[in-house]
């Protein structure tokens, strides 16, 4: 069989047109992960001109084991993962029950699927400024409507498990749109033949739920569940715009993006710490590799014993 792209030099062209992707893929992503895995193992400030020396494991030692930081750092771990269970199995059950209501082709079907996906297009923070306006204690929409019943609350000011729970809240609202869209696009390649077999033997709505949607669903049931809780492993954003850095609400991802860039609590900055930034990114990139692969292999048993 002749080779497609010719002989001699020709055998090249397919190497050298995936030759800019590669690039690009390297100066945006492989490039500046090996760069972060490299700086973990420094006393890198992120100051121009300022000297960088190998410090081998210390930042990884400090960060887990060295003192009250790192009492603090395992906490902030710990409520990362609280925060990926609490997203990952709401969002997913919303996304699923709101997914289902409107592939019925009920009337404004089409007005509601818009509604509900609206907040995915917004940014970050315009939905950090949008809450943080609405949930403002004083004198903001939801404060007005607690009044009217006689009750108070300081919202996003509160204790941190109340403002910890509202980003909660947020986050779901902000990303349920998606998951939704996922599990209709899955809904919606169900064939509706099965639908009608399985009413002729007589099953009822919950039985066609878990004997037909269900198991057909697998496929955008693991894309779900992979991309909640990656995300949710990873988001920070959020805490940024509504509560800033506060004790009792920092999450793995925002302790990151503080320490690197000298934020410690609110206007009040401290010294660079790109270098303990890296390593502690390093920490969160094998939890989330972890957690990823280890859902993943058990997300494909499920789905070769239900798809065979």
């Amino acid at each position: 069989m002749s080779y497609h792209f010719g002989r001699g030099w020709s055998k090249l062209i397919p190497y050298l047109l995936l030759l800019p992707g590669l690039l690009f893929y390297f100066l945006i992503a492989l490039g500046p992960s090996i760069a972060t895995a490299f700086y973990s193992f420094t006393d890198a400030t992120g100051i121009k001109g300022a000297p960088v020396h190998w410090i081998g494991f210390e930042n990884y030692r400090e960060f887990l084991f060295m003192g009250r930081a790192s009492v603090d750092n395992l906490e902030a771990l710990k409520r990362t993962l609280i925060f990926s269970v609490a997203v990952t199995f709401i969002q997913f059950g919303l996304g699923l029950f709101v997914a289902l209501i409107v592939n019925q082709n009920l009337k404004g079907s089409n007005i509601f699927r818009t509604i509900y996906f609206m907040p995915v297009i917004l940014g970050v923070v315009i939905q950090g400024l949008m809450w943080s306006l609405f949930l403002y204690p004083l004198g903001g929409p939801a404060a007005k409507l607690l009044s009217l019943l006689g009750l108070r609350s300081e919202f996003l000011g509160g204790p941190p498990a109340q403002a910890f729970a509202w980003v909660i809240f947020i986050q779901i609202w902000a990303n349920m749109g998606i998951t939704m869209m996922i599990f209709l696009a899955g809904l919606q390649t169900i064939p509706s033949e099965l639908y009608e077999a399985a009413r002729i033997d007589g099953a009822n709505t919950w039985q066609l739920f878990a004997n037909v949607t269900w198991p057909l669903l697998t496929p955008s049931v693991n894309t779900n569940l992979l991309l909640n809780i990656i995300g949710s492993l990873q988001a920070w954003q959020l805490f940024l715009v509504l509560v800033g850095y506060r004790n009792g609400t920092q999450v793995l991802g925002y302790l990151i993006y503080a320490t690197g860039f000298g934020q410690t609590s609110g206007s009040v900055t401290s010294s660079f710490r790109q270098g303990y930034a890296a390593a502690a990114s390093i920490v969160l990139f094998l939890l989330v590799l972890v957690i990823g692969m280890t859902v993943q292999y058990y997300l494909q048993r499920r789905e070769a014993r239900i798809l065979g």
